[in-house]
């Protein structure tokens, strides 16, 4: 291990010995916990309180009276005002004209700020989700949370939309400087020196400008307009009152030409996104593992210009999408990391455990449950409305498929009598039924789980089958792209063990939905596949296996590398999730085969799109050819594997990304049987600064990637967006094009 990986874990061990805080009446104070947004408008002026927890709904202070330090968030270079200011106030403070204009004058200047009308108080959100297309309508959802507890829900909530297509698109839909438009409520925590304490999760105290007001427009006799009336689907009945969820369904008839569509929630700031014109592919940017594993200081992450190490990638998303704006933001799974449960206080008696026997047979309080749903609740609040993924995820919709993390590390993956222990069964039920509330804004018990096409409130939805610890079905996504692209998200979590990723039952209704696509779809991308990785996979299996024997004594900085649940290798964990494990190799391979009978009948190009694994690469399914290799756009099973990971999380240790290296210039030969040869393409030609690679087939750094149709060549176009320095957020692209199918039916 590297000395950053041993300061990770030395930060991480003494998180877990820190002292809990105590109630008056002696109890253990939550490590996370969410207050409400200190402000009656909506996309502006979020403050942070600075205590760690709160006994009341009070609303969090500002800074200090007095206080001479510039807000974090603010990070406007001393020769630069930003962005938000006035051109007078600019002038004044670049000391270029003295200033003139009265108080009043120039309290006017700034613009009028949208309130919200009744007032509502903000937890979280508004969050905006993408569901599908039909009949030449857009489908999506607006999800907002409000602590009941000093908001007025007469009249109702209700959000009013207007689009326009002659509407000019903003200057700025978005903006990675600190003074943007669109600025998010951050956390509720103050961190400790060194990034260990669990505030450090949500990038510390932030605070951000006022709005500016939208540009004057005048719509046109194309202008159209909607109100929808929220839906209260969910109430959470926490220590310091009830929230409700409340959810918007939306409608937008599609133009022909994409176009900008307003939002204001209760009359509030207005936010905008883009929907795609009628006969237009989605243009769209596609990211997982959004969140630092345990021992990471956000901080190393944190270039000049940044209020968080959580940023800089987000800073980038959102300047490409300032230029070209995207249609949907696709979360391939870890979109938040829960793996931090384990550090709240009436955990501590099951963590402390000394035995499997004992974890295995630890029975459930109704204590601990009400601690398992503070702690999601929470997380999911300050997460989802932090910094600049909070910029994103409501001004650019959602499509979202969890992984392990979403959850807890390695959920499903564990051995049987674990996974059916009742400290496991109470976090999966909890951990999904917050995955459907806060990234699908779905809940089984108003939306059913009908598996029949249509039936479902979130049409793109496919209920598959029967979780296997969980009491909920798979909800897998099967979405429009565009007329020439589909894509589907298989749910990998809900019905997996250690010897199945997905059951028959998902597969079929995967199938029958995807025959019944239109013969103009030309590429349907599918998030699954993974780069190979038998040979560490075999050394960590091993008995004599080096990782386990020092991570169990915490020696070399290796006790990261083994789980708190059964000490196995964590490494290991995670390549057991993995499509390529040898549990899962087998129903791998044989999916792999029926996509590829699937892509020849139908003629369309299958293409994976993968995370988690916190490396850019890109791997390739094609035929197996012993001389001349057969052209790609005749080559049915020519798929190729594009794996972006992580937009936060920090690469792999040196070693552990020389060896995956390593292991990719091998010859794979599970699938010669099938006529099916696998490789990596070496996409990296050179490094980020223009050097040469350390791997031409694996890049270790933050990435993300944008998605787009080629309408001339028809191939689908794949941009990894690399980002060039640590803790500077600017990318270097590195693209790959999927050809259409060429071959004859």
């Amino acid at each position: 291990m590297d000395e950053a990986g041993w300061h990770a874990l030395r930060r991480a061990r003494a998180s877990y010995d820190e002292p809990f805080e105590t109630n008056p009446d002696g109890s253990y104070r939550p490590r996370i916990t969410v207050n409400p947004i200190n402000e009656p408008y909506t996309g502006s002026y979020h403050q942070a309180s600075t205590s760690s927890s709160s006994g009341t709904w009070a609303p969090p202070s500002g800074p200090p009276p007095g206080s001479s330090a510039n807000p974090p968030g603010y990070y406007a270079h001393a020769n630069h005002p930003p962005s938000w200011m006035p051109d007078e106030e600019k002038m004044a403070f670049e000391g270029k004209e003295r200033p003139t204009l009265s108080a009043i004058e120039r309290s006017n200047s700034y613009g009028r700020l949208d309130r919200m009308e009744p007032h509502l108080q903000f937890l979280c959100g508004p969050l905006l989700r993408y569901d599908t297309v039909y009949a030449g309508k857009w489908h999506g959802a607006i999800l907002i949370v409000t602590a009941d507890a000093g908001s007025v829900y007469s009249p109702h909530p209700r959000v009013a939309l207007v689009w326009d297509p002659l509407r000019p698109r903003p200057a700025r839909l978005a903006s990675s400087s600190s003074g943007s438009h669109y600025l998010s409520p951050a956390s509720t925590l103050t961190p400790s020196p060194g990034g260990s304490h669990p505030g450090a999760l949500y990038g510390g105290v932030q605070y951000g400008p006022p709005p500016s007001a939208p540009p004057s427009w005048t719509p046109s006799e194309y202008a159209g307009s909607s109100t929808v009336l929220a839906d209260d689907i969910y109430v959470y009945h926490g220590p310091y009152g009830s929230c409700t969820f409340w959810r918007m369904m939306i409608e937008v008839p599609l133009g022909e030409a994409e176009m900008t569509v307003a939002y204001r929630i209760n009359g509030g700031h207005e936010i905008c996104f883009t929907v795609p014109g009628r006969e237009q592919n989605l243009r769209w940017a596609a990211y997982s593992c959004n969140g630092f594993s345990a021992g990471i200081n956000a901080d190393e992450f944190k270039g000049a210009g940044h209020a968080s190490g959580f940023d800089p990638v987000w800073a980038d998303l959102l300047e490409k999408h300032a230029e070209k704006p995207f249609h949907a933001l696709v979360g391939g799974g870890d979109q938040l990391y829960c793996d931090s449960l384990m550090r709240e206080p009436e955990l501590q008696e099951f963590v402390g455990l000394k035995t499997p026997q004992a974890k295995l047979g630890y029975q459930i309080s109704d204590t601990l449950r009400r601690a398992v749903d503070r702690f999601y609740f929470s997380h999911y609040c300050l997460v989802f409305r932090h910094g600049k993924f909070a910029q994103a995820n409501s001004t650019i919709p959602m499509v979202n498929m969890l992984d392990d993390h979403d959850m807890i590390d390695g959920f499903g993956s564990y051995p049987e009598d674990l996974q059916r222990s009742p400290m496991f069964q109470l976090i999966g039920e909890r951990a999904y039924h917050y995955f459907l509330l806060f990234q699908c804004f779905v809940v089984d018990g108003l939306d059913g789980i009908d598996p029949n096409p249509g039936r479902h409130k979130m049409l793109s939805t496919l209920i598959g089958g029967a979780g296997a610890w969980i009491p909920y079905p798979s909800h897998s996504i099967l979405t429009y792209m565009g007329p020439q692209t589909w894509m589907i998200m298989l749910d990998c979590r809900a019905e997996r063990t250690l010897n199945r990723v997905c059951s028959e039952a998902t597969y079929r209704r995967m199938f029958d939905r995807l025959w019944e696509l239109p013969a103009s779809v030309k590429h349907i991308v599918v998030q699954l596949a993974y780069p190979r990785m038998n040979f560490l996979e075999t050394a960590l299996e091993s008995s004599f296996n080096p990782f386990v024997a020092l991570g169990k004594k915490n020696k070399m900085g290796m006790g990261t590398l083994v789980n708190k649940f059964n000490m196995d290798a964590e490494l290991l964990d995670d390549l057991m999730d993995h499509w390529t494990a040898k549990n899962h190799k087998k129903e791998r391979n044989w999916f792999v085969e029926q996509l590829q009978s699937f892509a020849l009948l139908k003629k369309v190009r299958i293409t994976f799109l993968s995370g988690d694994v916190h490396c850019a690469a890109v791997g390739v399914f094609k035929t197996l050819s012993s001389s001349i290799p057969v052209n790609p756009v005749v080559d049915h099973r020519y798929m190729l594997n594009v794996v972006t990971s992580a937009i936060v999380n920090t690469p792999p240790p040196a070693g552990v990304q020389t060896m995956v290296a390593s292991l990719s210039d091998k010859t794979h030969k599970t699938m010669h049987y099938a006529q099916t040869d696998e490789a990596m393409i070496p996409i990296f030609q050179q490094d980020t600064d223009g050097k040469p690679p350390k791997s031409k087939n694996i890049m270790g750094r933050r990435n993300y990637t944008i998605v787009e149709y080629d309408s001339q060549t028809q191939e689908l176009f794949f941009d990894i967006r690399v980002e060039k320095t640590k803790g500077i957020g600017t990318t270097v692209g590195y693209w790959i094009r999927a050809p259409a199918p060429g071959w004859n039916v």
